[in-house]
């Protein structure tokens, strides 16, 4: 019988908010400025790409961008993205900050580990107002490592034994057995899993779902 809460690590995009609509908008920007010819991006062409890391999102969209140009580009992107959403953030899903404060009164330390560039985290933070409720976060670009490797990163950390990785999609899913922690499927996200230790359907079914657990 553990005492001790286990850490509860959040995915971002599909999980704590969608930011697809913007997130197209600053990339459409950004695009036009390239090359007015492109077509526009949509939310849903987001969607279908997200929880991958910028580098394989590259590859995805608008492949006649080749090279340096590809990359120059989408650096471009990743850094327009993060000043446009500090200023018009994204949609959090409902019941963010009244599940994550019932969360940290039952003694549950939160965090956030997403396949993001640096400072998208923080855009969302401060956009949200949420800063106060999550202790630890990583962002692939700055370790360069994947989800799974950042997910025990922030467990060593915060001297944290056990762990529950909550997410929406089947990579989300294959982090956490990576890192060796159960995996709780956000089924209202993007994606789909298979055979997760639980789902939940909204972000404030998240305290029964964990009660249910004995965690």
């Amino acid at each position: 019988m553990h005492s001790a809460k286990p850490m509860l690590l959040f995915d971002l995009d599909g999980t704590l908010w969608d930011s697809a609509a913007n997130v197209a908008v600053a990339w459409n920007i950004v695009f036009q400025r390239e090359d007015p010819t492109l077509p526009a991006l949509t939310a849903e062409d987001v969607h279908s790409v997200m929880g991958l890391t910028m580098r394989e999102i590259q590859d995805a969209i608008h492949p006649g961008f080749t090279g340096e140009r590809k990359t120059a580009v989408f650096d471009e992107c990743c850094r327009y993205e993060v000043e446009y959403l500090r200023e018009h953030g994204g949609e959090p899903y409902p019941g963010l900050r009244s599940t994550m404060e019932l969360l940290r009164s039952e003694g549950y330390q939160l965090g956030i580990v997403s396949n993001c560039q640096m400072g998208y985290i923080d855009a969302f933070l401060q956009s949200t107002q949420s800063g106060d409720l999550f202790c630890d976060w990583e962002e692939w670009e700055r370790t360069g490592l994947v989800k799974g490797e950042n997910i025990r990163l922030v467990m060593q950390r915060n001297h944290a034994e056990r762990a529950i990785y909550i997410g929406d999609t089947r990579k989300d899913q294959e982090a956490a057995i990576l890192a060796g922690i159960p995996f709780i499927h956000a089924a209202y996200g993007f994606g789909t899993a298979e055979n997760p230790d639980a789902v939940i359907h909204s972000l404030a079914g998240l305290p029964a779902v964990l009660s249910g657990l004995n965690a």
